[in-house]
């Protein structure tokens, strides 16, 4: 017993000094998505000031002055990137100049509606794609077998905006489950998280069901087969755990994928959230929205990739001790 206390200890003392390695590796990622979030201001041809103030007719030279002040331009550029790191660090990104509310409270507004919408279509693409994967390697029956892994390259293959137009016409207009817009209540969330889901789905249906094939073939799996195990035990017991190590790491990538989907699925389905922020500060060139929005998705790429890490570490513990084949 002593000695089962030790080995454990030593894997969590492990694991713990993998995930202080992980951090010390992500902080060069996190300035550089911060540096690049202050230099989009200067990369923006022309005068950025000039452009921030194009839309409403051209700015006097008055307004010029105050918005160059206001965003600290008129300083020395070295001057400007410290000033930028640490309001960043604090979560200051100055106002919008569209509406003049603090770009964090925008953010932070928007924020939540995105959220719900990317978990739970991570759900339902974790779920549509792994039991795909997992009936199409269990049943006998080649048509639902050869229908299953044709899916995944479906759903892939399938743009985003014409996906979320045929779910509005099925499901809203013709069969009236879902609404066709807003966001109030869980059923305004069904359509477009199934449109974001679907190309999730795909990828993991496919990284899931070739890492099953490859389980299957190993020694243990066949010993298990050849003494009797059925089906479902082989996949469930045998199988999963090995040939879901690939698949964590797709799941990482596709939050990333998600976040880029919820820009279409927001504007089409007419939710306000992360997706139509961006939108709208594009188009209203909004710079100090776009600069949170930057950084904004550096921290979640980080810290999604963070998780990734710890959960492939946790499930594979030779991950921790360099030891992974």
């Amino acid at each position: 017993m002593g000695g089962s206390l030790i080995v454990a200890g030593r894997g969590r003392g492990e694991l713990g000094g993998f995930v202080l390695r992980r951090l010390a590796a992500v902080l060069p990622v996190l300035l550089a998505a911060l540096t690049l979030s202050f230099a989009m201001i200067h990369l923006v041809p022309g005068d950025p000031v000039r452009t921030m103030l194009g839309a409403g007719g051209p700015p006097t030279l008055e307004q010029e002055q105050a918005l160059r002040h206001e965003l600290g331009l008129d300083r020395p550029i070295p001057a400007q990137y410290l000033d930028f790191l640490g309001n960043a660090v604090l979560g200051d990104f100055g106002r919008s100049i569209n509406t003049g509310a603090p770009v964090a409270d925008l953010i932070g507004a928007a924020a939540p509606g995105s959220a719900a919408l990317a978990v739970t279509a991570l759900a339902l693409g974790c779920l549509l794609g792994a039991g795909g994967a997992l009936l199409a390697e269990i049943t006998r029956w080649r048509p639902l077998r050869t229908v299953l892994n044709a899916l995944p390259v479906l759903a892939m293959s399938m743009p985003g905006y014409w996906v979320a137009i045929l779910m509005i016409q099925i499901f809203s207009f013709q069969l009236g489950w879902f609404p066709a817009t807003g966001q109030d209540g869980f059923a305004a969330l069904v359509l477009p998280a199934a449109t974001m889901a679907l190309p999730a789905a795909g990828v993991i249906a496919q990284v899931l069901a070739t890492g099953l094939r490859q389980a299957g073939a190993e020694s243990y799996v066949l010993t298990a087969r050849s003494k009797g195990a059925g089906p479902w035990r082989v996949q469930f017991r045998h199988t999963l755990r090995n040939a879901s190590l690939p698949t964590i790491t797709v799941v990482g990538t596709t939050v990333g994928n998600l976040l880029a989907a919820a820009v279409v699925a927001e504007t089409v389905f007419g939710r306000q959230g992360l997706g139509r922020l961006t939108v709208t500060a594009i188009t209203t060139h909004d710079l100090p929205v776009l600069q949170g929005m930057v950084a904004l998705l550096g921290v979640l790429y980080v810290a999604v990739n963070l998780v990734v890490d710890v959960v492939y570490a946790y499930v594979d513990p030779r991950v921790t001790s360099g030891r992974r084949e």
